[in-house]
């Protein structure tokens, strides 16, 4: 599709939640027309939402996100922001990032990653990124981190006037990532190389079995070692990408 066609209408009392297909669109964006999710299929995204360009808050945001990018990409993700705003819009503000601001001692940045242009609030209002009782049609910030398969897996919301945390969100992304590939949760203010926990018991003997472990811990809470390497080493699946060329190579056939 040419653009993303909107009809003026929302079902407001309904957003996108935890566990649902990421809803598709094509747009154009900083770095080119981009389809969603298609053409980030085989990696997990941060697609994020900022008030509006030329913005105190949403700078230090953007040059934060920048300055991570590479941190983000050796774990097989991909930032995608979104304003109500245009594309012009957008190469003008990052521009003028790049040109005249400093923040935590960076300067000369350039944002790299792509920024959708929807100047006229129809993907966010899909999204669910305008809350209508915040008093504009300004996007929220919103965060929603979406998996390989182009599922929801959190969402994050943080008033105007808050800077979101880049690293709780990296966080946040790696404890995601270590639960699907480990099969595990991770307790409170876990970070990378803590332990994690196990599944629960799903029978009354492996209940039983636990309690007699001796490790001081209950029959339901029980914890394991999973070192950095261990997650680094196993959190990157290719898994996806292989399929879609074996897909791609049966159609040439």
């Amino acid at each position: 599709m040419d653009e993303f066609l909107y009809d003026g209408e929302c079902d407001c009392k309904h957003m996108p939640t935890i566990g649902e297909t990421a809803p598709e669109f094509g747009a154009n964006t900083t770095n080119g027309y981009v389809h969603f999710p298609h053409d980030y299929r085989g990696k997990w995204v941060i697609f994020f939402s900022h008030p509006g360009d030329f913005t105190p808050v949403c700078t230090t945001e953007f040059m934060t996100f920048q300055s991570m990018m590479e941190e983000f990409k050796t774990l097989n993700t991909e930032l995608l922001g979104l304003s109500v705003d245009s594309n012009a819009s957008h190469i003008a503000w990052i521009q003028t990032i790049r040109r005249d601001i400093v923040f935590q001692g960076w300067k000369n940045m350039e944002i790299k990653f792509p920024i959708v242009a929807d100047n006229a609030g129809a993907i966010a209002r899909e999204y669910g990124m305008i809350h209508d009782a915040s008093g504009n049609t300004d996007t929220v910030r919103a965060v929603f981190i979406i998996d390989p398969r182009g599922t929801i897996r959190a969402i994050m919301y943080y008033p105007k006037a808050v800077g979101r945390n880049i690293t709780e969100i990296k966080r946040t992304l790696i404890a995601l990532q270590t639960s699907d590939a480990f099969r595990v949760a991770t307790p409170a203010e876990w970070i990378p190389g803590e332990d994690v926990i196990v599944p629960a018991p799903n029978t009354s003997a492996d209940a039983y079995s636990r309690t007699k472990s001796g490790d001081g811990h209950s029959w339901f809470l029980q914890f394991k070692s999973i070192t950095p390497e261990m997650i680094l080493n196993k959190i990157t699946n290719r898994k996806y990408i292989n399929d879609d060329k074996k897909k791609t190579k049966s159609k040439k056939k």
